[in-house]
């Protein structure tokens, strides 16, 4: 119960009418009660400490989250101290007017009274808040009774319908009013100084929401039949003060300075326990200083002296302008901030239930995802209606945070619902996609990377993330040579390196260990079992042996995959080109299936940025110059119905393959041309042949494609 219930409620009935005015007491009470819901499902789930509002965000949607959500809430509330002081100030000049040019000091100075009775402690602070209630009950009771004595039917029909003034409408009156009914932050941010939070936050919110709307919904249908329309817009404290109960006006005026000032030392209080909630998770290096607090209490006075600061120079700028402009205004901010929390924390109680996560089991009963999602849409809608282009600052300004804190690569512990939400919705798409027929034209890289030992096949592993390129999963796996029962300690220390070198390497990329006691027996196991579900691998990438005694085991391995129905890519490593620079990727065409795949894969190289540069050259020998107009017509319609950009060039020659290939790519930057497997009894024949060929050329890349991935789809 704050200064809007004396500043700015009649004002809202006068503009709206007592039909309008409702309709925002309505609409901002829903807001906050399915809020309030949301907040009693998540505090009822955990144990609750300091922080309020951010704790319980940050250990649902985790740290990123959490983070910029927090940082909302402490602008919220912070910014809630000056518009409290504002409200008070407005109200002595208009109750002793010789005081007008001295608002900014009379702003200045309840600032820095509050600020010292929040110094001294929550001890002091909350007894004080029990003596401004008081003084707020009689209050109310004087100014309603006195509206309740001249209540008149007529004047009640004549100020039921809407007359709003020029630029006003009942998004206007619905910005002014919210601050009246965002009072339950307080209480919650202020979770860790109570006995029991869990408890308490429950019932002390929905008894607050309660109490709230009954009190404001009575004063806007008694202000309607009491007053005139005039006199609601042009003087709404004023008329209060005048028509008080008993002539007691003064009693008016004490309760206008006991809310405002109660609410201001709300806002003192819970403002730096957020932030200082905030510092102790030290999820920005510059605040971490706030997180200090005194020996006894662990009074917050690093961040209150922050919040003290804040309050100053939003007081020192508002001040300079007219005073009840300045309090809309930054009536309108806080409205807009605190609207932002709202949307978030319904958004974490949605993700906690709407994710079937097992451990979310919330004693309190009356909560569903619905409701949350419901608190979530109305908040969202509510801030566009307000303001579009606010509502989209403030959300890029959580979207900044969130980004910023997100790429610090916070390791958490909070056990928050991202895991469970996310593994809900990765279970129930799997299964959709078993029963989903696969489609050429849904073709993506599933690729298999048989990596060896990591630190030395990092070219491997990075062209086989390049070659994803952020359109499908890469899985660099690793083959242990031993039994299980004696490797197992060895197979987990190998699994967290190879999860740590991707993770140091910036890679896209999951890892799988196996323990095979013969090595070609664990490519053969890996290659038929590993699976996500009913996403296989479709491309399996190896590297070239260098070893002559792997000649045999390796073609063989060429024919499983094949038998498998998956594509060979493998790769002849003769270092990557440098980052900088425009880089040739050749092509040699010999045929559409294994063609198709090349230009696939080619083309996702170029979606990196390393590669973005790339120039992409198709190069097919011919033998006449009719074939040579007629290949280039041929691959030209290909290459444009395929929406690549690559340059066809044919090549007319009649030396031998190998002379050519050398020739025209020697100096290309990575270099693709296909294979078919062969037997066995072939293998060593076709690995000098390629061997040979290869000698001396850049890094390429050989692929024999199962056909599944179709250029035209």
């Amino acid at each position: 119960l704050g200064v809007i219930m004396f500043l700015r409620a009649g004002y809202v009935v006068g503009e709206a009418g007592v039909s309008g005015a409702l309709g925002v007491l309505l609409s901002a009470e829903l807001i906050v009660l399915l809020t309030a819901l949301s907040i009693a499902a998540i505090s009822t789930n955990t144990q609750v400490h300091g922080g309020g509002a951010y704790y319980l965000i940050s250990r649902v949607l985790g740290p990123e989250f959490g983070g910029a959500i927090g940082l909302t809430l402490f602008l919220a509330q912070t910014l809630s101290v000056p518009f409290y002081i504002l409200g008070f100030s407005e109200a002595v000049v208009q109750s002793w007017p010789n005081l007008q040019e001295h608002i900014r000091w009379i702003c200045l100075g309840a600032a820095t009274i509050l600020f010292i009775v929040n110094f001294s402690g929550v001890k002091w602070a909350v007894p004080t808040q029990f003596l401004v209630l008081g003084v707020l009950a009689v209050s109310i009771i004087a100014f309603m009774g006195g509206l309740a004595l001249r209540f008149d039917p007529d004047v009640f029909r004549e100020n039921w319908a809407p007359a709003y003034t020029a630029g006003n409408d009942f998004w206007v009156m619905f910005a002014i009013y919210f601050p009246a009914v965002t009072g339950i932050m307080a209480g919650i941010n202020m979770s860790g100084d109570l006995k029991d939070p869990t408890h308490s936050l429950t019932r002390g919110t929905l008894y607050a929401v309660g109490c709230g709307f009954g009190v404001y919904g009575l004063q806007i249908i008694l202000l309607g039949g009491a007053e005139s329309r005039a006199s609601l817009i042009e003087s709404p404290y004023a008329s209060l003060v005048l028509n008080a109960l008993f002539g007691a006006g003064f009693l008016v005026v004490a309760g206008m300075f006991a809310a405002s000032i109660s609410s201001a030392l709300s806002s003192f209080l819970a403002a730096p326990r957020v932030m200082q909630a905030i510092a102790r998770d030290r999820l920005l290096t510059p605040l971490n200083f706030l997180a200090r607090g005194t020996v006894h209490g662990d009074e917050p006075r690093p961040a209150l002296i922050l919040t003290f600061g804040i309050t100053l120079a939003v007081l020192w700028v508002a001040t300079g302008t007219e005073a009840s402009t300045a309090f809309n205004q930054v009536a309108s901010i806080v409205t807009m901030f605190f609207l932002c929390a709202y949307l978030i924390i319904n958004v974490a109680a949605f993700v906690e239930a709407f994710g079937s996560n097992p451990s979310f089991r919330p004693r309190f009963k009356w909560f569903h995802w619905g409701t949350a999602l419901a608190g979530a849409i109305g908040s969202l809608l509510a801030m566009l209606l307000i303001h579009v282009g606010h509502a989209v600052i403030a959300v890029l300004l959580i979207a900044v945070l969130y980004a910023h804190i997100s790429r610090r690569s916070y390791v958490t512990t909070y056990g928050d619902a991202r895991r469970g939400f996310i593994y809900s919705n990765i279970s129930k798409y799997l299964l959709r996609l078993r029963n989903t027929r696969s489609h050429p034209k849904n073709w993506r890289p599933t690729m298999l990377v048989l990596s060896g030992n990591p630190e030395r096949r990092l070219n491997l592993i990075m062209l086989g993330v390049w070659m994803e390129a952020g359109r499908g999963i890469v899985t660099v796996a690793r083959i242990m040579i031993g039994k299980l029962s004696a490797m197992a300690r060895e197979r987990q220390a190998a699994s967290s390196e190879l999860i740590q070198f991707v993770r140091e390497n910036d890679l896209n990329a999951f890892t799988e260990v196996v323990v095979a006691e013969d090595f070609d027996e664990g490519v053969r196991l890996l290659l038929q079992s590993h699976s996500i579900g009913p996403i296989k691998p479709n491309l399996v990438l190896m590297g070239w042996p260098m070893d002559q005694t792997r000649i045999q085991p390796f073609v063989r391995h060429l024919g499983d995959v094949r038998t498998l129905g998956m594509s060979a890519v493998c790769v002849i490593d003769r270092g990557l080109p440098p980052a900088e620079g425009q880089k040739r990727i050749d092509i040699w065409w010999r045929g559409q299936q294994n063609g198709s795949l090349m230009l696939i894969i080619a083309h996702l190289l170029t979606r990196n940025w390393e590669w973005s540069r790339s120039r992409i050259r198709i190069i097919r020998i011919v033998h006449s110059l009719e074939e040579q107009d007629e290949a280039r017509h041929t691959m030209s319609s290909l290459v444009e119905a395929a929406r690549i950009d690559a340059d066809v060039e044919p090549v007319l020659s009649e030396r031998p393959f190998k002379e050519v290939f050398r020739e025209i790519s020697g100096d290309a930057s990575i270099v693709f041309i296909g294979f078919q497997p062969v037997v066995e009894e072939r293998a060593v024949e076709f690995y000098h042949a390629y061997q040979d060929m290869l000698e001396g050329m850049p890094t390429t890349i050989l692929i024999s494609s199962s056909g599944d991935a179709d250029l035209l789809a």
